[in-house]
């Protein structure tokens, strides 16, 4: 049995996660047009402002109190009356397939209830997968679908409330 924790990322984290999400950009350059610059790092990044912003709220991952990955919430929504959205979500590879993923969803719905998106790429087989798996259990199937385009690649979203939890 894995034991795994998420914690709020504090300031002196964000490098860390900056530096984890040249994984996560080197994940997505399977399914995305996403360069390395002539230094060897990829070149997008979050913008200063994103972790600047009250609504951004990250997350560092430890799996057996070994550094496992990181997620963002954020308040960057694209279907009306949204409050939250997973901005960036990335577990090591190490780690995919054991449940860490889904252990980490399921305590962030708990932690921030409220009008919540969450969406995949859709030129993304493996997040297609799990998204369609996990999300009817972590909302008891309480969810709409919804197809549009971001930064003009095709997605699919979730769209739900999360309950704060019954005492």
């Amino acid at each position: 049995m894995l034991s795994i924790e998420l914690h709020a990322a504090q300031r002196d984290e964000l490098q860390t996660i900056e530096n984890l999400m040249q994984f996560y950009l080197y994940d997505f350059s399977e399914w995305l047009p996403l360069k390395l610059g002539g230094h060897g790092f990829f070149n997008a990044q979050p913008e200063p402002e994103y972790w600047r912003n009250p609504a951004t709220r990250p997350f560092l991952i430890n799996v057996d109190g070994e550094l496992a990955g990181f997620v963002t919430v954020d308040d960057r929504t694209h279907l009306p009356g949204a409050e939250h959205n997973i901005g960036y979500f990335f577990v090591s590879r190490r780690f995919r397939g054991q449940g860490v993923a889904k252990f980490v969803v399921s305590t962030l719905l708990s932690q921030i209830p409220g009008q919540w998106q969450i969406f995949h790429i859709d030129a993304n087989p493996p997040a297609r997968r799990f998204w369609a798996r996990v999300m009817p259990e972590l909302t008891q199937g309480e969810f709409t679908l919804h197809q549009r385009p971001v930064d003009g690649y095709p997605c699919t979203f979730y769209r739900f409330t999360a309950s704060p939890p019954s005492a």
